[in-house]
Parts: structure tokens; C-alpha cells; sequence
């Protein structure tokens, strides 16, 4: 495709549009950025440069009406600038104010990864959290008073326990979650990985024949903040507890990582119900015990009470 500039040129030497040419360049030098351009750079511009210049003071000032009534430019999402190029006149395409805020947007949106997690959370929000007053229950509050205190205090490098939501269905402990993910990501730029927990230890399983599950293993401990989801809500079997569960644990521990979880269950049902028995009926509590040991030092228990807000669409 032809450079804008080289048309432009192409048009103001042809014959039958000069002298429209002429009243439109009128337009140009009567536009307030082509005059200040011209005011600041006088000394280093003579008749000649600004002849020849005429070409891209057009393309400017023609990018920016374009821009003006909405139509397409020739660089969507920028905006034109002139600047002096080895004494000559040149246009420059920066990114626009929205552009950026979409590049931001975007950006946070990949600091927050999540692993077969629910859409809502891409919109979850730690000022739509249910604090009316309908839904403020004591748990509910103190859950909210915990997160954010999180947030505020949180400095990489710096390790400071996560939260361990316990509840009944429906109660905002994932909501909670991402909210707090979403707020990490735009105050300090930190990613997070949210993982449901129950369809990632399926998921875990099925990729031991592709040699995969020590990849997938590697990528979720490692994250600067982890948030597992729902654990708990399925039987597990002794290899996702303690080759999955206790291997990601174990290096969070010693990393000193920020980790979160959500289950239905308190850490004393967590450990008694159900790590303490494999899918098989085996009973291993002290194994369970030694998964304990990292959850409560990752993370601080708040129960959360309250109606069940799915109920309520």
C-alpha cells in the first residue's frame, strides 16, 4: 500500500486540483498546531523545508479531522504528531489516551489467570462485593475487612498469609476471591492464578499420559499469588493430595508465596473428612496432618455466613 504522504504529493501536483489545493493548505497553516509547530521550530525552518513540508502538514492535520468526526484513519487508535527530522517536516503516530486505557485493561486482564474458573470472575469487583444491607452478615464483612487489608499491605518479596474462606454454597467466597485478584492486579500490578481445584485435579490426571502434570504443577506453584478454589468439594485420590496439593504447597511454603483458598469446609473438616481419606478409603491422617501444616501457614481461616446469594440470580 501506498505511504499517505507519497498520494498527497501526487494529488497537490496535479493540475486540475492545485488551486484547491492551495485554499485547503490555507486551512493548514490556520490550524493552532501547525502554527505552534511552525512558531517553535522558525529558526530551524526556511521557506523551502516548509514547501516541501507542505505534504505532511496535511497528512497531519487531514489525520486529525478524520480522528474528529469518527472515521477511519490510517493508524486506528493513534494520533498524529509533527516533529523536525534532521530539518525536516515528519509526522509521528503516537498511541491515543484510549488506546492505552484498552492496552491497560488488557493487560490486567492477563495478570489474573484462571484455571477452569467461572466467568464472573473477569468482573468481579471488591465494591460490588453484597455489604448492603441485605446481604452484610458478620462473616461477609469480616471476609471483605481481611481482603482488602490484604491488598493494601501486600509488597512483593514480602510475605503475608492469604485467606482461607470456609462457608456454605453460595456465600461470595469465590466472588471474594477474584475481587481480591482483580484489585491486586490493578494496584499493584502483581498476576494471580485462580484455579478450581476439583476440575483441575481431573485435569491433572488426564495429562499424566501426556507428561504434562509436572508442567501444569510448575506453572500454578509458581505463581505470585495463588488462589485455589473449591478445594474439598471432591473426593481426592493420595496422588493428586500428595504429589499435586502437597508438592504445590511445599514450594509456596518455602517460597513464602501469598496463597488463598475457598472450600466448603473448615480447616479441621478439611483435614479430618477429607484429606485424611483417599478416594479409596484409605485413612492417612497423618499425611493429612502434613497438608494442614501448609495450608495454615499459607493462609488465615475467616467462616463466612449468609444466605446462599446464587438463589437470588
Amino acid at each position: 500500500m501506498e505511504p499517505l504522504n507519497k498520494t498527497i504529493q501526487k494529488m497537490m501536483q496535479g493540475r486540475n486540483i492545485a488551486a484547491d489545493m492551495d485554499q485547503v493548505m490555507k486551512q493548514v497553516y490556520q490550524d493552532p498546531e501547525v502554527r505552534d509547530f511552525l512558531t517553535r521550530n522558525r529558526d530551524h525552518l526556511t521557506k523551502e523545508n516548509i514547501r516541501r513540508g507542505r505534504s505532511k502538514l496535511y497528512e497531519f492535520f487531514h489525520e486529525k479531522q478524520l480522528i474528529k468526526a469518527g472515521k477511519a484513519t490510517v493508524a486506528p487508535g493513534y494520533s498524529p504528531q509533527l516533529q523536525l527530522v534532521a530539518g525536516q517536516i515528519d509526522v509521528t503516530y503516537v498511541p491515543t489516551q484510549q488506546l492505552l486505557e484498552r492496552r491497560h485493561q488488557e493487560h490486567l486482564r492477563h495478570l489474573v489467570n484462571s484455571i477452569n474458573m467461572p466467568r464472573f470472575i473477569r468482573r468481579a469487583t471488591m465494591d460490588d462485593y453484597f455489604l448492603d444491607d441485605e446481604n452484610a452478615t458478620v462473616g461477609r464483612v469480616a471476609a471483605y475487612d481481611a481482603a482488602n487489608d490484604f491488598i493494601d499491605h501486600y509488597q512483593a518479596g514480602h510475605f503475608q498469609p492469604g485467606l482461607y474462606l470456609t462457608g456454605s454454597f453460595g456465600v461470595g467466597k469465590t466472588y471474594l476471591l477474584a475481587a481480591t485478584a482483580n484489585e491486586l492486579a490493578k494496584k499493584h500490578n502483581v498476576a494471580t492464578t485462580m484455579v478450581h481445584f476439583p476440575s483441575f485435579a481431573v485435569e491433572m490426571k488426564n495429562s499424566i499420559k501426556n507428561n504434562q502434570a509436572g508442567e501444569k504443577i510448575a506453572a500454578v506453584k509458581k505463581s505470585p499469588v495463588l488462589m485455589l478454589d473449591d478445594i474439598g468439594a471432591d473426593a481426592m485420590s493420595a496422588w493428586v493430595r500428595d504429589d499435586v496439593l502437597g508438592v504445590i504447597l511445599e514450594y509456596r511454603m518455602q517460597e513464602e508465596l501469598p496463597t488463598f483458598f475457598s472450600s466448603n469446609f473448615s480447616m479441621d473438616e478439611l483435614e479430618k473428612q477429607h484429606l485424611a481419606i483417599s478416594n479409596q478409603g484409605i485413612v492417612e491422617p497423618v499425611k493429612a496432618a502434613r497438608i494442614m501444616e501448609r495450608i495454615k501457614f499459607l493462609s488465615r481461616e475467616i467462616e463466612m455466613n449468609g444466605e446462599n446469594l446464587r438463589k437470588k440470580g
